[in-house]
């Protein structure tokens, strides 16, 4: 199959699979996330020395066991476009959390308007590894959003950047690395283990969380908020922030909603003195409501992104294939 062909059958599974997210619903049953996690749990019962190098054989087959899996199925649509596309398209449902973290964003802020703040760090706790049983409405509030926005790109900037430019192998494994990530950061005194999971992680969301940050940025005004505080935020107050990645997407959210987030945070394996990011009020279940929007929006504009990175290499090709003819 000529490279023109590809992009074209990777653009457009890539936006059928956002849309099949959109549509299809909330459930992860046949998602990937299950399966890996699966896989993560198999890997790590074999590997139960907290050292380094355990922890980078536990990364490296879990995401080899993705990429495999994700050259499998593009090697059966090899000459076959609608093949092809329909693969890339099932992969990128399979992978993409978008549908899931609006329906579990929705859950966190109707459960803090009726004060359920019991219910809301049960939901939270899928999203974000915190500890959330000390925290109040308003921190609860806090968190809700922080989750929203790093998931969305966590869950869908990240695997379909990664899916434009390196096709199934791309989604699949970006994705393995998210739920390795995750999965070690739950549990407390894994550090040594989990710090090559942390460092791959960090290396695979560089481009992807500016990307998510940018989205953020463009899709703000479509859900009253604003792009410039959103950029402003974004540039101003991630300079002190300790991750390269996370502060980004979280300040241009802040900076979007018009609201304060970031601060002292406390996780499994300690206490973290963050940034305050953004300069506005206090966050509540609205702010937690528009956040979800935003994350649709920053989806669909991600899908429509990825598309077009797709498309690249065979419009390239294309190019050069008429300047010969010439």
């Amino acid at each position: 199959m000529g490279v023109c062909r590809v992009s074209a059958a990777r653009a457009v599974g890539l936006l059928l699979g956002v849309l099949a997210d959109s549509m299809v619903g909330d459930s992860i049953r046949g998602r990937a996330d299950a399966s890996l996690a699966r896989v993560a749990r198999a890997s790590e019962r074999r590997m139960r020395i907290d050292h380094p190098v355990a922890g980078a054989v536990h990364v490296g087959v879990v995401t080899g066991a993705a990429v495999l899996a994700g050259l499998a199925v593009e090697r059966l649509g090899r000459g076959r476009p609608l093949v092809a596309a329909a693969g890339t398209a099932a992969s990128t449902w399979a992978v993409l959390g978008g549908a899931r973290l609006a329906a579990d964003g929705t859950a966190l802020a109707r459960q803090l308007e009726t004060g359920d703040l019991a219910a809301t760090r049960q939901t939270l706790k899928a999203w974000d590894s915190r500890c959330s049983q000390e925290l109040d409405g308003v921190s609860l509030a806090r968190a809700s959003v922080e989750a929203v926005a790093q998931n969305s790109s966590d869950t869908v900037v990240a695997p379909l950047l990664w899916g434009a430019v390196a096709g199934v192998p791309g989604l699949l494994g970006a994705r393995a690395v998210g739920v390795v990530r995750r999965m070690v950061a739950e549990q407390a005194g894994r550090e040594r283990f989990g710090s090559a999971a942390a460092h791959l992680d960090t290396v695979v969301n560089l481009l992807p969380t500016r990307a998510a940050a940018a989205l953020t940025v463009a899709g703000a005004p479509v859900v009253g908020g604003s792009a410039r505080a959103a950029w402003r935020a974004w540039q101003r107050d991630t300079v002190l922030h300790p991750s390269p990645n996370a502060g980004r997407v979280v300040a241009a959210y802040a900076g979007a909603l018009e609201i304060r987030l970031g601060g002292r945070t406390v996780y499994p394996d300690g206490v973290r003195e963050l940034p305050v990011l953004g300069d506005g009020r206090n966050p509540d279940a609205g702010h937690v409501t528009r956040a979800v929007e935003l994350s649709r929006v920053v989806g669909w504009l991600a899908g429509v992104s990825s598309a077009v990175v797709a498309l690249i290499p065979g419009l390239r090709r294309l190019r050069r294939s008429r300047r010969r003819v010439r």
